[in-house]
């Protein structure tokens, strides 16, 4: 059911993940670019890791809403070596910017670190 569901808010522009405060635990909301690929939902950060970063390593159980869809799921940091790293490399940059070669893709996410959100 969620896979549809996502599928249905894939083209929505922005996602709010929440994670739970690894001090305080309460909610915290970030808005972010996303990608929806094969019943999943892509995230990418660049730069230095942000306090939603740090609350995903204590509690990797999120609530998230695209569209005025709510949903759950669990968080992973994925490897760039990883194919669900480039599938979602390649989903979230076509989302926003169109199709380019892999060397392109792999450049613009040279900074980044991915992350993956499995519904529940």
């Amino acid at each position: 059911m969620s896979r549809e569901r996502l599928a249905r808010v894939a083209v929505e522009k922005l996602i709010h993940v929440t994670t739970h405060g690894r001090k305080t635990s309460l909610p915290h909301t970030v808005e972010l670019w996303f990608a929806v690929h094969n019943g999943k939902v892509y995230l990418s950060h660049e730069g230095e890791e942000t306090d939603w970063m740090k609350n995903i390593r204590c509690d990797n159980q999120v609530s998230f809403e695209i569209g005025r869809e709510n949903f759950t799921g669990i968080v992973r940091s994925l490897g760039n070596e990883m194919e669900e790293a480039r599938e979602g490399k390649v989903a979230l940059y076509e989302k926003y910017y169109g199709k380019a070669s892999k060397e392109i893709i792999e450049d613009w996410f040279s900074l980044s670190r991915l992350l993956l959100i499995e519904p529940n």
